[in-house]
């Protein structure tokens, strides 16, 4: 068991499970008294929430054996998480149970990808119907459960995007943007932002714009990366820019109303636009916060300008939705509306399909004309498994209000997490909408330097053994990113947040 820093707690009549206390038991004796100064006060621990799902037991191979398996047969490319991995064996919509019968609060959900909850009842048996029927023909047939689901999901866009083509993942889908935004406007070359990631296929390596993702090798031709408009880390920025519950500690001497950032970072791509492309270029594409790269969010009024620039280069506005997308930002059903701009593409996964295998491409009916001069097919695409699926989530986003959760537990978590950042000098950052948010690690907060891996890790770490589970991200891997199923509620918010806590407490312990 990985050794928790010192603690001492105060329970003042809470109810602490018996898998908490376990851990408690196995921390160290603390008397605050003895605390640095500047070392913030102990906070009580909120109990594991209960829970009437339990998981049946684990027969499976073994945890040695799968790591053998793992050593000498999986390819070693594939990114791992912690120190000693864990083995999932079920799941439980926002629980995880690993192979030992330990449960988690899984506060990353799949990398963003479980938006309702894994194995949600309704999404399951709507599968379980609909795989006793037919799993699969390809799309050159009439398949209803597809059909079905087409109909509901460009009911939810706005303006003219009624026409989708469905595929299996957000790198597929976005391959397929970019081809149709370079088929309908006859030009070539496309924007995208620095710290940007769209996916990592051959020719999506230069639309991805983020160092560590790229290999050494010719990518994708024809793209052009802008500098990242980021009110943190980028040269401009200040404490008015986000549209965001929580601002960043940069001091901003803005009039209300102003964005002295937001018009620098817009010089900058007008001087891209300038010099570095043709007269005409295919397109921009946005996410509307950026995952991968952080919860990054940019000024307010950047993306509608931004867009209104590639549209008088006679270029297509592509929005990456594949995170922010089935109302995870709370204000809004899509990210993109936030930016008070229609899209001529937007890209839709991971959320869309709950784990499932489904993706989308949604445009005007003009812009989809391009594929027919040529062949073109996906065949596993729009199969009538992933259509009954993708109802199916679509229709529990709807009847459980999962987007006012998202607006109502996200906007509590990032004021918490507020508090914290003023609490803690090592975080330097709060940002994001909804229940997509960040967390900027620093050394410290006027430097803003990015707090290193081997200080990280035992945080994220810590977490991990008290049952919590966060993703990382951001071009140093200093982001914690806190992406949870859209349907936790309060309660699991305040054990996430108090034990995120008492891992940044440890990490002054052992700093100290």
């Amino acid at each position: 068991m990985h050794q928790l820093g010192r603690v001492r707690l105060q329970m003042k009549g809470l109810r602490c499970s018996n898998y908490l206390m376990g851990l408690i038991r196995q921390s160290s004796p603390f008397s605050v008294s003895s605390q640095r100064s500047k070392v913030p006060q102990m906070p009580d621990i909120v109990p594991v929430p209960d829970t009437d799902f339990k998981a049946t037991e684990y027969e499976g191979m073994s945890y040695d054996a799968a790591r053998n398996v793992r050593t000498n047969n999986i390819n070693p490319g594939i990114l791992e998480y912690y120190k000693k991995p864990l083995m999932f064996h079920q799941g439980y919509m926002q629980w995880l149970f690993d192979s030992n019968g330990k449960r988690y609060l899984d506060l990353f959900s799949g990398i963003v990808t479980v938006s309702v909850g894994h194995c949600h009842p309704k999404v399951n048996k709507a599968l379980h119907e609909q795989i006793d029927k037919i799993w699969h023909t390809t799309n050159i047939y009439m398949i209803p459960a597809i059909y079905e689901y087409a109909e509901k999901l460009v009911a939810k866009m706005p303006g003219n995007l009624k026409n989708v083509y469905f595929v299996n993942s957000g790198t597929e889908a976005n391959d397929l943007a970019v081809t149709m935004a370079r088929l309908h406007t006859g030009a070539y070359d496309i924007i995208s932002l620095r710290n940007a990631y769209h996916g990592i296929s051959p020719n999506l390596l230069g639309l991805t714009s983020l160092g560590n993702w790229l290999y050494n090798v010719p990518g994708g031709y024809g793209y052009h990366n802008v500098i990242n408009p980021d009110p943190f880390r980028g040269p401009w920025g200040g404490a008015n820019c986000r549209d965001s519950p929580v601002q960043t500690i940069r001091n901003c001497d803005c009039a209300a109303g102003q964005c002295y950032a937001k018009d620098m970072y817009i010089d900058q791509l007008k001087d891209l636009l300038r010099f570095s492309v043709p007269k005409k270029v295919a397109g921009m594409f946005a996410e509307s916060i950026q995952g991968v790269g952080g919860a990054v969010q940019f000024p307010k009024g950047y993306i509608k300008e931004a867009f209104g620039l590639i549209r008088e280069k006679g270029g297509l506005c592509i929005s990456d939705e594949v995170q922010t997308g089935f109302g995870r930002t709370g204000e809004h059903f899509w990210g993109f509306e936030a930016h008070d701009v229609t899209p001529d593409i937007v890209t839709l996964a991971k959320g869309i399909g709950n784990g499932f295998p489904l993706a989308a491409v949604v445009t005007t009916p003009e812009i989809a004309k391009t594929l027919k001069s040529a062949l073109h097919l996906n065949t596993y695409g729009g199969n009538p498994l992933a259509g009954a699926v993708g109802k199916a989530v679509l229709e529990v986003i709807e009847e459980e209000n999962t987007q006012g959760i998202s607006q109502d537990v996200g906007t509590y978590m990032l004021l918490e997490l507020a508090k914290m950042r003023d609490e803690f000098e090592i975080v330097g950052d709060v940002r994001g909408k909804g229940l997509m948010i960040g967390v900027e690690m620093v050394t410290d907060k006027e430097s803003r330097t990015p707090l290193p891996p081997d200080q990280m890790g035992p945080i994220w770490e810590d977490a991990k053994d008290m049952g919590v589970l966060i993703g990382k991200g951001g071009i140093h891997g200093n982001v914690f990113r806190i992406k949870p199923a859209m349907i936790i509620s309060k309660e699991d918010a305040d054990f996430g947040l108090s034990v995120l806590r008492l891992a940044l407490q440890n990490h002054l312990e052992r700093n100290t």
